[in-house]
């Protein structure tokens, strides 16, 4: 088995998507147009170097120093009323700035405001753990770990939580094949029968959008349908999809394939 190696256009191949676009940014506005923000980053910015600052979907951002992570959001709790941090995680930048964005969304229910802190980190640099101030933080810290590779310093358990403790890669990054590399194909058949049952059974199929309409047993055969396990030859005719059954339902138009428009846009 040889190891994963990352390709940095791997999941702009995919027909029906494009990892690498990227959405339009909504308006951003100066934190002194919010009498409480303005307060609050006041505060930040009396303690700790602030490198950037805004106002955007009614909450603030602010971006930090990644060595400030943990006493930041100690401020946020214990004297500016931000007491959940309900969301934590990351963003691959590694194929343009080789690093990641981290961030914590925090909530203050007394002032009903959200602040969101950030910070960019270089590619294998961990993260301080804010496990101690925030226990939501735990399996967090420990998905961004297994998804990302970022790993968070003095985290009473940095093991992986979604994926199994052997897994190589980190599914949700950008590099990362969508239906997985060549130890994702051969994962399960390795562990339940071993590799010498490759040739027999085959790698896994991971690709959600495969449709077989030679597949009997799994009913993908669109237009094609038989009854599970019938031997397909082929030459079956082509039926005509009803989706309604004879009559119809009182007051909704009867609805047939001819009459109907499929979506082949896969941004939609």
């Amino acid at each position: 088995m040889r190891a994963y190696k990352a390709k940095g256009d791997v999941q702009a191949k995919p027909y029906y998507t494009d990892r690498y676009w990227v959405a339009p940014q909504v308006a951003k506005f100066d934190v002194e147009s919010d009498e409480v923000f303005a307060k609050d980053l006041e505060v930040i910015k009396s303690k700790f170097d602030v490198l950037e600052a805004f106002i955007q979907v009614e909450q603030m951002t602010v971006f930090i120093k990644p060595e400030d992570n943990y006493r930041v959001l100690e401020l946020l709790k214990n004297e500016l009323e931000y007491t959940q941090l309900s969301e934590m995680s990351a963003i691959d930048f590694l194929e343009t700035r080789d690093g990641f964005e981290v961030f914590y969304q925090m909530l203050s229910m007394n002032k009903r405001k959200r602040v969101r802190i950030k910070m960019f980190i270089k590619n294998g640099v961990a993260v301080n753990s804010v496990e101690k101030l925030f226990r939501s933080a735990d399996w967090s810290e420990r998905e961004m770990f297994d998804m990302f590779g970022i790993e968070a310093n003095d985290h009473p358990f940095m093991k992986r939580i979604l994926m199994p403790y052997d897994w190589q890669g980190y599914p949700l990054l950008k590099s990362y094949p969508l239906q997985g590399d060549e130890f994702a194909s051969w994962y399960e058949v390795d562990k339940i029968f071993g590799k010498e049952a490759r040739e027999e059974i085959g790698p896994e199929i991971r690709d959600t959008a495969t449709i077989d309409r030679y597949d009997s047993e799994r009913f993908a055969r669109l237009g094609h349908e038989v009854p599970k396990g019938t031997k397909i030859t082929g030459n079956e005719p082509k039926v005509t999809q009803s989706y309604q059954e004879d009559g119809g339902v009182f007051l909704i138009k009867k609805l047939d394939r001819d009459n109907s428009k499929v979506i082949d846009d896969p941004q939609r």
